[in-house]
Formats: structure tokens, C-alpha cells, sequence
């Protein structure tokens, strides 16, 4: 499970706009809206959710999972003969 906030994150990592992103992974622009503006928990539909998780993945987004001594988060892949 991905949230809130990791969208949020990831999307800034990658330098996209709301906008770009919803194009992206085929949701509409209020479903992104929607989703970052959730607390703790996604606002959004399962099949939305799942399509911004996968193309952020494919752009080079890791989620970090939540654990006991920390929260969530997010780190770009290294690209291919990157540093």
C-alpha cells in the first residue's frame, strides 16, 4: 500500500506536475488532486491508485514501506550507468 504523501513525494523527485503525472497513468487531474490531498489514507479508487503506483514505478520511483521505527518514503533507481 502506497500514501498520500509518497505520491506527493515521488512526483516531486521526478519533476512533475499534477498535471503531467495524471496524464501519465490515465487517471484525471481531480483524482491526483485527490489523492495528495489525503491525510492518511488514499482517496481514490483501487484501479486509479494502482495506475499512479505503476507509472511512477516505471519512471524510477521505490516505495519505502512504513515500518515499526519508520515511515513511509521514497527513493529514485538509479539509472543505467548512473553514478
Amino acid at each position: 500500500m502506497i500514501w498520500p504523501a509518497q505520491v506527493r513525494a515521488a512526483r516531486a523527485l521526478l519533476g512533475l506536475s499534477q498535471a503531467q503525472l495524471a496524464e501519465r497513468a490515465g487517471v484525471g487531474l481531480a483524482t491526483v488532486r485527490r489523492v495528495e490531498q489525503s491525510d492518511d489514507e488514499m482517496r481514490g479508487t483501487v484501479r486509479s491508485i494502482r495506475k499512479l503506483q505503476a507509472t511512477l514505478e516505471e519512471l524510477g520511483v521505490v516505495f519505502i514501506p512504513r515500518d515499526d521505527e519508520y515511515d513511509c518514503g521514497v527513493r529514485l533507481r538509479r539509472s543505467e550507468g548512473g553514478q
